[in-house]
Formats: structure tokens, sequence, C-alpha cells
């Protein structure tokens, strides 16, 4: 673990609000409010120079360790129930494993590590599936079928009867669509073992490992042997099942020939937005998820014939488990701040400092709604943070080198990852069983969202800052999260709004709303590149939760089949673009390419000198802008974004710039392709450019938008003396003037460049 680390339980925070901090340290440390004017990019741009701000939160602490639970599973209590649970029984159950060959991975039971009591089903050492008892009189007994297990799904059981001492075991592969063979396994021997006892919970995923004094710790225990892979419809009796009965106990399980021995039934495909398991039994035995396993994911009997869960729920009772889940680190507060009356709106950091260590919690102070004098709002792309937080294939795959067209460069940032893997991952990794990482929380230290390191996200966010607070123009700050709760309210006392250098991830409200604002009047500038690209779901209850399904598009990983539509709403993941709602439609732009080895610069076209737009080029004389910049060189480049009537550019849209001269590690996005043939890269393709596009709206609103990541980080190039400052300079001088934006005459007319 780092030697300090900590997290906020809120991105933003109002003067009626309090938000908690959570820290971890060995030693003693201090906090002290500042208020972020700029990121720190060394001696190329503007001195870092974060503004103390008293607050009571400013002092030194006694640090304390706080670990972070990591890995999912399902937990049912059962003391409040009363159940003679120390007889016979059976458990049964469907699984998937993903990764047999890991070790001991617990599926279910009521099985206790520390205490080596009660009974359950697991994967043993040597992937075979083995019960585990509890012995009163001597050690716990384990039986084994000794037949290793794949990455297929099985029925797998477990029969005892405390009578007569068999004990029976089931392990069989389901026949799908596989060509391969793997026989079934039962075995039933005769023990003289009698379990001894449960520990209170039922787990399925994972086994108790005891009682914990670590504040984090759930109930004050400690999870451990962490299950990969999916566990559908498991279901409990009180009695010793044949074969044949457990059929019967699958499909109805509530029969009359069951009704005193059924213990539980549980029935995933139920309460799946949430985070509660059902028991439809008669003891009502219902539990909850921990950290998040994966659900909405196909069950044992997915036919294939929908991907939609809601469709087929009965197809949809799987819960896929990982041992690097993580959704809440569970910390408990160690200090909080509330923001006085009329405090300026801002991005803030508690900087926490412990000897030659320190760490980084940003958040922002926000207005009270309706209750600002600004004229422009600085929309932060927190869902993009929270998308790319702890993001580990950044140095962990190869494929990063491909990208920017050298060998990795591992940093500070990098290094705390490698040291901290309790710290979870991003929705750009994998799981150690290899499947995408669809969940992401910002309820956890997060690494890579600070004002210093390498320039990306949030720290490019800070030049934005830096211009703004460069004009003294009055600004408030708002986060995604607050437009997704809120919805178009808070937008519209802005004249303009602006957007961060990324907003890659949208959930439909966001999208509604953005959308709102502008058909209202209002004035959007988007200064960056692949915005509104990927369709994003907010957990139901959870703050700052979101999920991802990644299916199509530039992605880091293949949603698994059947898994297109998101747990938490229904809605289908993947992109934006699919369903008819691609970034040209709202901004004019869309995401075409990325490179990383360099950026390039804009030529203004025929269309700057247009009399709708010349005006924003007031001061500028050349006709190559942009050639410059702290990201790799220019104003054109990492990610780039270009028009697209058929995607929904307006047919008005006045494209005043393209970029040009790409280097060949600049490729076309895999949805531009329709049969991978042929050259595709920056050296040889037209298609693969950034366009700056400007357009009028009804309603006396108007759109601006650069197309590029790489524009922010020219906007204080030569101490703010450059065309690029210029030119959003004079835009949003522009956008904030009272006077409507009137539609071009004639507005079908395609647009020009």
């Amino acid at each position: 673990m780092a030697e300090i680390s900590g997290y906020a339980d809120k991105w933003s925070v109002s003067s009626n609000e309090t938000i908690k901090f959570m820290v971890s340290c060995d030693g003693r440390y201090s906090a002290q409010l500042v208020r972020l004017r700029q990121p720190d990019v060394g001696p190329l741009g503007e001195a870092f120079s974060p503004v103390p701000v008293d607050a009571p939160c400013n002092r030194t602490y006694n640090g304390r360790s706080q670990s972070i639970p990591i890995g999912s599973l399902c937990v049912v209590p059962l003391e409040r129930h009363h159940l003679e649970l120390e007889t016979s029984f059976t458990l049964m159950a469907y699984i998937r494993p993903t990764t047999p060959r890991k070790g001991r991975q617990a599926i279910i039971g009521t099985w206790a590590e520390h205490t080596r009591t009660g009974y359950g089903l697991e994967i043993g050492d040597d992937c075979s599936l083995q019960l585990v008892i509890g012995n009163s009189h001597d050690a716990p007994l384990v039986i084994s079928t000794g037949v290793p297990m794949t990455c297929r799904w099985y029925l797998i059981a477990a029969a005892y009867d405390a009578k007569s001492g068999i004990a029976s075991l089931w392990q069989e592969p389901l026949k799908g669509h596989e060509f391969h063979n793997e026989d079934s396994c039962d075995l039933h021997i005769s023990t003289s073992a009698y379990p001894n006892g449960a520990s209170g919970l039922l787990t399925i995923g994972a086994w108790n490992l005891g009682p914990s004094a670590d504040p984090s710790a759930w109930g004050g225990l400690r999870f451990g042997n962490h299950f990969n892979g999916c566990v559908d419809r498991p279901r409990w009796a009180r009695r010793y099942l044949s074969r044949p009965e457990l059929d019967q106990l699958d499909s109805n399980p509530c029969c009359l020939d069951f009704t005193n021995d059924l213990v539980a039934a549980w029935d995933f495909e139920r309460d799946i937005s949430t985070d509660d398991i059902s028991d439809t039994g008669p003891n009502q035995l219902n539990g909850f998820t921990i950290n998040q396993p994966a659900r909405a994911v196909p069950g044992h009997n997915w036919s294939g014939n929908t991907t939609d869960w809601r469709t087929a729920p009965q197809e949809y009772g799987a819960i896929h488990f990982h041992d690097d889940d993580l959704v809440d680190a569970a910390w408990q507060m160690d200090f909080s701040f509330s923001p006085s009356q009329g405090m300026q709106s801002g991005i803030y950091c508690v900087h926490l400092t412990s000897g030659a260590h320190s760490f980084w919690i940003p958040f922002v102070i926000r207005p009270a709604y309706n209750a600002s004098g600004a004229s422009v709002a600085l929309l932060l792309p927190t869902a993009t943070y929270g998308a790319y937080q702890n993001h580990r294939a950044r140095f962990s795959s190869l494929a990063n080198e491909r990208l920017h067209g050298r060998l990795n460069v591992i940093d500070a940032t990098d290094m705390m990852l490698i040291a901290s893997p309790e710290m979870g991952l991003s929705t750009y990794d994998l799981h150690s069983d290899g499947s995408g990482v669809i969940y992401a929380s910002r309820l956890r230290p997060a690494c890579n969202v600070r004002p210093n390191g390498r320039l990306w996200n949030f720290n490019v966010d800070l030049l934005i800052v830096s211009w703004l607070e460069r004009l003294g123009i009055g600004y408030d700050v708002l986060t995604d999260e607050d437009l997704h709760r809120c919805g178009g309210v808070i937008l519209s006392p802005y004249r303009a709004v602006v957007t961060g250098s990324h907003p890659e991830y949208a959930s439909l409200q966001m999208l509604d709303a953005i959308e709102g604002y502008v058909r209202d009047g209002g004035r959007l500038m988007y200064l960056g590149g692949n915005g509104f690209y990927w369709r994003i779901a907010y957990h139901p209850k959870k703050q700052g939760v979101i999920e991802i399904r990644r299916l199509e598009g530039v992605r880091a990983w293949d949603m698994e089949p059947g898994g297109s539509h998101m747990s938490f709403t229904g809605e289908r993941g993947g992109l934006w673009r699919r369903i008819g709602r691609a970034p040209q439609c709202i901004v004019g732009v869309g995401f075409v390419g990325q490179g990383f080895d360099r950026s390039s610069y804009f030529r203004r076209t025929p269309s700057a000198s247009d009399p709708r737009i010349a005006w924003a080029f007031a001061g500028i004389d050349n006709d190559i802008i942009g050639a410059y910049g702290l990201l790799q060189g220019g104003a054109a480049g990492i990610e780039i974004d270009a028009t697209d009537c058929a995607l929904g550019t307006p047919s008005h849209a006045l494209v005043l710039a393209r970029s040009e001269n790409h280097s060949n590690t600049y490729e076309l996005a895999s949805e531009e392709v329709l049969v991978p043939h042929g050259a595709t890269d920056g050296l040889i393709s037209p298609d693969i450019r950034a366009e700056i596009v400007f357009y009028e709206m009804p309603g006396g609103g108007a759109v601006f938008s650069v197309g590029s990541i790489a524009y922010a980080g020219s906007l204080g190039w030569n101490n703010f003396e450059n065309d690029i400052f210029h030119l959003t300079t004079n835009v949003l001088q522009r956008f904030i003037d009272e006077a409507p934006f009137v539609m071009p005459v004639n507005s079908r007319r395609r647009h020009t460049g």
C-alpha cells in the first residue's frame, strides 16, 4: 500500500453540504486545502501555484492504516433465522470457472476458514470440485472429484446424509455447442464426519476468513479464497438429495416434496439492477453483493436468442465474480470539510503530506444551484476520470508501445499502482480472469487524478482552468455527476458552457441535458477530442459508480457474448453512435482516429473568412495555427474528431480549420473502417484529421468544437501569446455576449471548408 493515500466520498460539494475524506497513513500527516489554478507542467508552462485556503481541516492528524477489501462475493446473514443447519444438507449450483487453475476458490457454503467450521463447495488446488466439511472430532473432511475443471458451464452439487455418513459429489459439464468431450463425474463415499457448526453466514464467491480490526472490513470480517467465474441458480436443502431430486430442486424448488427441506433457492435474475440477491424459498434468506460482481451476464441456459436481459431474465441468472473487483474501499472518515457561504466555485484539492510522501484528493466546489452570477460554467468530465481511474494497461500492455511509437516510460503514478494492486483496476484493464472491467468507482484512492504527473484528463483540464483564470472571467465548475443527477437545470443560468479536454463518457441524462441546453439558446464550447463517445449508466443508488460495456469502436476489450445491456438500467452499452446519437449530432464532430507520438497543427480553411465567424479570427493572420503545445508539440493530436453529415453534423456547420501531417501511428477508428484493407494511417489517409467547427442553433445558441485533446495544451503556450489562445478567447467573449446568434438563411446548404 502507498505510504499515504486517500479519497473523498463525493466529487462536488456546495455550501450547504459536507465532503468527507478517508485517509490511510502509517504515521502522522498534514492536510492542507488548496485551490487549483493550473497543473504542474514543468518549465514549459505556467508555474504551479496552488492557492492555500483557510479551513478547519488544515492541521496535522494521527494516521492509521486502512486496507482495501478487494474481491467480490455474496453474503447471506443467517443468525436471525435460527435454522438447524448442523444436519444433512445438499448444495447445488451451475458454475463457469474462469481461472480453474488458480488454486482454492470458494463457490458456496457456510464454511469459515478461520474456525474450520461449516461446509461448502469449492475448487481445490488440483482444479477439481471439492466438498469441505468441518469435523467436530477431527480435521476437516475434504472430498474431491479429482477431475480438473475447464472454463465451461457445469452442474455441481454435494449431498451429505448425517445419519448414514454418506457424502456424494457431482461435477457435470453441460452439453452446449462445444465439440470437445468432458465426462461427468460423480463420487459417493461413507464418512464419520459430522458438520460442526456454521459461521452465521452463507457466502457465495469467497470464504469468511474471520474477524478483522481493520476499519474497512465489512461487518468486522475479512474474506478470501475468491472465486473467478459465474455462479447461477444456487440451491440449498437440509437433507440428502439423490441425483434425480437435484433436477427437481433446480426446476421447481418450492414443490411440495421440499416444503420442509428447502433452505434457500436464490434466483439471481431478480434484482439485477441492485446489490440484492433474492431467495424465492420459504425462509427468505435474502442477501447482498459486495464489491459489485458483474450482473446481467448470460447464465447456463442462455439461448443466444436475445442480448437484452430484460426480455429473457430467466436466461440471465448468473453473477460473474472476480478476485479483483472493487467498488468501495469502505474506509472510515478521518476529517470533513463544509464550504462557507459564497466560497468561490472552482477545483480544489486536499493535499496530504507525510514526510517525503504526498497525495492529492481533488474535488469541486460548485455554487448553490441558481445562485451564481457567473456567465461561464466549466463542465468537468468526472465520468471519464472514473473510467480511467488507476489505469494499469498503460504500462502493462504492449499495445501502449505501439500507440506511442516508443518504449513505455514508467513514471511515479505507475510505480504507485504497481506497488498497490489493491487499489483496483480501470475500465481499460482486464480482470485476472481476462474479462473486461465494466464497473468503475471513485470510492477508492486515485493515483492518476491529480494536478501533477503526466498530462492526461484531469491535469489537462487544469490547462483550461489556467486559460479561464488568465481571462479573469467569472466561472463556475460543475461535474458530470451533477449534470446526471440534476439535469439541464444546472446549465441554464450560464451563457456559455465549456467542456473539458476529453468528455468521452456520457449517460443518457447527461446527453439530454447538454442537447437541451444548446437547443434552448445556450452556447457550448467543446474544447477536446473523443467526446460523447461511450454510453454509460450510473448506479441507481450508489453515487460515483458507473457501468461501461464495450461492444464496438476503439476498445480495450470486448464484452463477452450476450452481455450487451447494462445491469444498472437495461440500456444497450457501446457507442452512442450505434443508437443514432453520434457526437456529431451534439457538437458537430466525432472521433475518427488517435495517435500518441506527436501532435500536429491546424490549417485555416476559406470558411474561416465567412462573416458568420470571421470575428473569431480577429488578430490572427496566420493560416497555420497551433503548431506548438504541451501535448506532443501541437494543438491537433492524441485523439481527434471530424465532421460527418451522415452522422449528424448540421448542414450549415462551418469547418474553420483542419489538421494535416499526422504520423503513421495515427490510424482510423475501427467504426470508420468497413473493410480493413489498404492504408488507414495518418501519412496517407485524408480521413485522419481534426476539424474546428462552428454553427448556430435555433433559439440564439451556438456550438464551437475543436476536435482534439491536444488543443488545451496550446492555450497557454508562450505565456498565452499565441493564436490558439486568441481564437478561443474571441469565441468565449462572443459566446457570453447577450446578442443572439442567428441561423443562416439557407441553413440547408452543406458545410464548407
